[in-house]
């Protein structure tokens, strides 16, 4: 009975670290690594080798990476300043308390459109650098749904074989 509450947890834990990605405040692979820790310690000491915990270790970097490279990647590509990037950045964690889930999405584009235009920038540009925060949270949030998934799928691999 124990092993199916368990189980029931960590189905959640994952499951909410995809909620994650809607709303950045869930920290979604410290979500994901608390499945793997209740495993470990409830379940199963022995199942998970070091080379898993050393493999998700990297991945978990490459994953927090691609988050704020993508990010800060678009709003520079679509010309936004560092001001622009620094505002998108919060923009999105405040974001995701407003209309969610599509404050994510609004929140940032209006902040950096406003901080921009701030800067002298003219209308075009500051669209511009808000449509690159837009890109730059879509390009992150698919890429940390890939990579949640590859660890998740890397997990019951372990586990199952």
């Amino acid at each position: 009975m124990l092993d199916i509450i368990i189980w029931i947890l960590i189905s959640a834990l994952f499951f909410l670290s995809f909620v994650g990605v809607i709303f950045p405040i869930i920290p979604s692979v410290l979500v994901l690594w608390g499945g793997f820790l209740l495993y470990q310690f409830v379940i199963d000491p022995n199942e998970l080798t070091m080379s898993f915990w050393i493999g998700m270790a990297l991945i978990t970097i490459v994953l927090i990476a691609a988050d704020i490279i993508a990010n800060s990647y678009f709003v520079k590509k679509y010309g936004g300043s560092k001001w622009g990037e620094r505002g998108a950045a919060i923009a999105v964690i405040v974001g995701s308390f407003i209309i969610p889930p599509f404050g994510v999405l609004i929140v940032p584009f209006l902040t950096v459109f406003i901080i921009e235009s701030l800067q002298q920038r003219t209308t075009q540009e500051a669209f511009r650098a808000s449509f690159g925060s837009l890109m730059g949270f879509l390009g992150g949030a698919f890429a940390k749904v890939v990579i949640q998934f590859v660890m998740i799928i890397w997990f019951f691999v372990v586990i199952l074989f």
